[in-house]
């Protein structure tokens, strides 16, 4: 958004990529020759399964496993009894046969179940945890027999390891002493010592130090970035790979938490067809509430307890027309439970139809390029939710006969063959939560972030219709999400403000008639006022109770322009106490590099949420959930440069990743793919020197710990920071070929999110300068390979231009060229194949009529029929769109689409320029699981290539076949917009030449 006003089988090596299912991607331990990898054990006739379970936050009086092996059936109802295996832990041992896992759920035979919020466990072999929903690999009871061993003839280590900054709810601890063999992965579980620390005791024997690894016993290692530990014997700390030996207990001056947190008050529950929506206010506590858990009881099926990480929980699938009773308690992390909530009652209705929820594709994103839509200006599949929104006649809309709200899911379903033919495998559409304001086709002035804007929606062709819809043909729903901001009415379901609005000769045509009864959606058209942007239930001719606004209702002096008296609180402002300082901020920025810009409002329609406040960070956790669960394959955050990085790394990141790894898996997670806006609006590589407010900053996790307190840890961070400076930040070598060698990348520092490279945005006046900016800072990034790469968007053009861009079809060319071969996921907004609208005004407000701006709309140009059987072939195509994909860039991309595809090299390549003349010229390499794709490039001009490896390439764009023998390939200059791109061993032309590659 435009920032102005207005599962292992064996030891892993260090060559495998572990899943990052909590806060990002961290390597696995390293081999080394006295420790090679462990085999894994040949089938035998019967597997076996011991299964942990966590009791401290449940305290049944009876545990029972209700267990079926793979293929099997299950146990009778209670199932299998669980025995007493160490405090706050019980357990079970099942024989699986030939199976290789089971699906598990537990009880306490009383009708109180956990079956993991109704999809079941799904466990492997070997042994198990499952606490608080979370399952892992790992004997929570190894060592606890003998915590505190005595001295004796051998060498001894403690070692203590802190997962402050990493939010596993289990450790292990892998190692080998020195001269002797590592453990079985995942090695010994340890045991909590006090919060955010683990405790493990090892007799190293004769031995005077180790070797160690810590895992979460999901995969996710640290190894001290692939060197491992070195602990010797005596006491030793682990936090943020600094290890201090002969360190004190860090446990020892902290007294055992004992206090419950508050009860959780205000609880609500809704019943939404056969699903109930459950929310309420965050409980306190002394060192902070890590999660929730609610109860349900009701119907034929027993009771549930589930564990949420917010303030809201979806109750799906119940039975019709049933009555449900919920309480709720709250859990800190030493597994304090509070009392339980008053009960609250919900009655489910009829199921209503629906399609079945979605799963992500869950492929790395780097091999998709991205289609950038504005759902509402892209396709109109469905006239009868076009909307106007009260600034139709005004802005010239209605001249047009353009109504903003015009394109919709079913005119974007109809053209998913249009966007496959190009090429494109992956679609990011523009927010698709309930909007409200007079101007919010565009869908970053959120209104109710748990409901999908109706103006979208067609029966038919819902939101989830559309996801569906795109993964059966292979291609990706990448989402829009907000969380800096809602509109300026507040958001449903957190906080609306009540506005002054007196309703006589002047006024009255702004604000509407109370209608008691009628809600808000966006589509439905108030009987009396004939608005469906009705504003009846946000004013007020007297004062509200409860209200906050300063001087409400008394004239201002001032006049609109047209010339009506205007009062306090007419219109929501930051400044006027409208809007409460727990739930938002206060004030508008005044330093677009300062710290305000993280904690104040960057427009009068964008109400800046606090999202340090626990209520707001669960809220937007809880409505974002919603469509993770629908099965979207990525988020593209907006305005994420005005949230502090702290608050992503400790919240949104993690709270991410926990949904997608618990409702599609760890493999999902990995590649569901978040990418940022940080919005940096200049040419340099950190922004006018503020790290905070840099792109690559954010790719990053936090090198310190700061306060428990969010809002005053994101000043502790901003402060240290900036005191760092540009000189002292993390550096990375992951986009980088070492000579012409492709090595594991290092993600165990990722943050989580990816961004938009603003940089070479900001530089695609012209492709070179675009191609030397990038570069120039991508070993400030976790890693460059997956910055999103534009030229322009439906904010700006290159160098902050306000027009979209009107360099000439041959710099187009040119630029496309640059960035499906260059690191980084190329992306095109809707219409570029065409030059659509270049030159216009992106965007100019409600002032004057989208058809003269870039957000135009460009459904006329697809009218006819399109039909795509692979990406960037199209079968069948009649009408106008038939036209449309004779143009030369389309048939330039179509084909550039094709040559990335073929080549891994070009998706997820490092890269290096070493050794190479030439412009735009550079080798990329991509090296993992077989696949071995090595590329020489070079766009619009000649170049040399020295110290290559020696072999046959072939030149994707015009089959040309060179054989190498003494490290050195010269190609001359293909022309502007062409390219060469020399695979070694390739397999030659890919596609046919079109206006360009030739």
């Amino acid at each position: 958004m435009r920032r102005s006003r207005t599962r292992p089988p064996g030891r892993p090596t260090a060559a495998v990529v572990a899943v990052g299912a909590v806060l990002g991607l961290m390597s696995a331990p390293s081999a080394t020759p006295t420790s090679p990898a462990t085999t894994p054990v040949a089938a035998t006739a019967d597997h076996t399964a011991t299964v942990f379970y966590y009791t401290k936050t449940r305290n049944w009086d009876r545990y029972h496993l209700h267990y079926a092996p793979d293929g099997g059936s299950w146990t009778a109802v209670p199932g299998a009894a669980m025995e007493s295996a160490c405090t706050d832990w019980v357990k079970k041992t099942v024989t699986l046969g030939t199976a290789e896992g089971l699906r598990a759920t537990f009880t306490n035979g009383s009708g109180t179940w956990d079956n993991n919020s109704g999809k079941n466990y799904a466990l492997g072999t070997g042994t198990i945890t499952v606490k608080d929903g979370v399952v892992a690999h790992s004997d929570p009871c190894a060592g606890s027999e003998d915590p505190d061993p005595a001295p004796g003839d051998g060498n001894r280590t403690t070692v203590y390891y802190s997962t402050r900054t990493l939010g596993w709810t289990t450790a292990n601890l892998h190692y080998q002493p020195a001269g002797g063999s590592w453990t079985t992965v995942p090695g010994i579980g340890m045991r909590a010592a006090c919060t955010g620390w683990w405790k493990q005791d090892v007799d190293l024997g004769t031995a005077g130090s180790m070797k160690a690894a810590f895992n979460n016993g999901n995969g996710v290692w640290d190894n001290n970035g692939g060197a491992d530990y070195t602990l010797p014997a005596g006491i030793t700390t682990v936090s943020d790979r600094t290890v201090t030996s002969d360190a004190d207990d860090p446990c020892a001056d902290e007294a055992p938490d004992t206090q419950a947190p508050t009860v959780p008050g205000r609880v609500t529950a809704q019943a939404d067809g056969v699903s109930v929506v459950l929310t309420w206010e965050p409980s306190t506590d002394d060192t902070g509430v890590t999660r929730y858990q609610v109860t349900r009881t009701g119907g034929t099926r027993g009771g549930a307890v589930t564990d949420v990480g917010s303030t809201v929980f979806s109750d799906a699938n119940l039975e019709e027309r049933t009555t449900y009773t919920y309480t709720v308690r709250a859990v800190d992390a030493a597994g304090n439970l509070s009392p339980a909530s008053a009960a609250v009652r919900a009655t489910t209705g009829s199921r209503p139809p629906a399609p079945a929820a979605g799963r992500p594709l869950g492929t790395d994103p780097r091999k998709d390029p991205i289609y950038f839509v504005l759902t509402a200006r892209f396709n109109d599949g469905d006239g009868s939710n076009n909307r106007g929104g009260s600034q139709h006649e005004k802005s010239g809309n209605a001249a047009h006969d353009d109504p903003m709200f015009r394109g919709d899911f079913k005119g974007l379903v109809n053209k998913l063959d249009y966007i496959k033919g190009l090429g494109f495998s992956a679609v990011w559409i523009t927010p698709v939560v309930l909007n409200r304001s007079d101007y919010d086709h565009h869908g970053y002035h959120g209104w109710d972030f748990y409901k999908v804007d109706p103006r979208l929606e067609s029966a038919g062709a819902s939101y989830q219709d559309l996801i569906n819809a795109a993964h059966a043909k292979g291609m990706k729903i990448y989402q829009d999400v907000v969380y800096n901001h809602s509109s300026r009415w507040g958001a449903k379901g957190l906080f609306t403000p009540t506005v002054y609005g007196v309703r006589d000769s002047q006024w009255s045509w702004y604000y509407d008639e109370k209608q008691p009864g009628f809600e808000y959606d966006g589509l439905t058209v108030d009987p009396k006022s004939g608005k469906s942007y009705y504003n009846g239930d946000l004013w007020s001719t007297a004062e509200p109770a409860g209200n906050t606004c300063v001087n409400w209702g008394r004239p201002t002096g001032g006049k609109s322009p047209e010339g009506y008296t205007l009062y306090n609180c007419q219109w929501p402002s930051p400044t006027s106490g409208m809007f409460p300082k727990a739930l938002y901020h206060n004030c508008w920025i005044g330093n677009w590099e300062g710290e305000d810009s993280r904690s104040c409002w960057l427009h009068e329609d964008l109400a800046d949420f606090d999202t340090e406040n626990a209520q707001v960070q669960n809220y937007l956790i809880g409505a974002y959930n919603k469509y993770i669960d629908m099965g979207v394959d990525g988020f593209r955050v907006d305005t994420a440069v005005h949230i502090p990085r702290t608050t992503w790394n400790r919240r949104f990141l993690p709270a991410i990743q926990e949904r997608v790894t618990q409702q599609h898996g760890a493999g999902a997670a990995k590649n569901f793919f978040v990418f940022g806006e940080v919005a940096a609006f200049v040419n340099d590589k950190w922004n006018r020197g503020s790290v905070n407010h840099s792109a690559q900053f954010y790719t990053w996790k936090e090198r310190k710990e700061y306060s428990a307190d969010d809002e005053k840890a994101a000043l502790e961070m901003y402060d240290h920071e900036q005191q760092q400076g540009t000189g002292n930040q993390p550096a990375s070598t992951n986009a980088f070929l070492d000579g012409n060698t492709y090595h594991a990348p290092d993600h165990s520092r990722f943050s989580g999110m990816h961004v938009i490279d603003m940089r070479m945005h900001m530089n695609f006046g012209d492709a070179s300068n675009a191609f030397h900016n990038g570069k120039d800072s991508d070993d400030s990034y976790n890693d460059a390979t997956y910055n999103v790469v534009y030229v322009d968007s439906h904010d700006y053009g290159p160098n902050k231009s306000s027009e979209r861009y009107t360099g000439g079809t041959d710099a187009w060319a040119e630029n496309m060229s640059l960035m499906w071969t260059f690191r980084g996921i190329p992306t095109l907004y809707y219409g570029s194949e065409i030059e659509f609208q270049k030159g216009k005004k992106i965007d100019c407000g409600p002032s004057c009529p989208l058809a003269t701006t870039g957000r135009a709309y460009y459904g006329d140009h697809l009218a006819g029929t399109v039909t795509s059987s692979d990406f960037s072939r199209v079968d069948s195509a009649t009408g106008t769109v038939a036209t449309t994909l004779q143009q030369p860039l389309v048939k330039h991309v179509q084909r550039l689409n094709q040559i990335r595809r073929a080549v891994p090299a070009l998706q997820m390549g490092q890269y290096s320029t070493t050794g190479i003349s030439g412009d735009m010229a550079f080798k990329r390499r991509y090296t993992a699981g077989g696949t071995d794709s090595f590329a020489l490039v070079t766009v619009s001009g000649g170049a040399t290539f020295t110290g290559v490896p020696n072999g046959t390439y072939r030149d994707a764009v015009t089959g040309d076949v060179r054989t190498v023998s003494n490290g050195t390939l010269s190609v001359a200059a293909p022309g502007k917009g062409n390219l060469r791109v020399y695979v070694l061993n390739g397999t030659g032309k890919i596609g046919t030449d079109g206006p360009y590659l030739k």
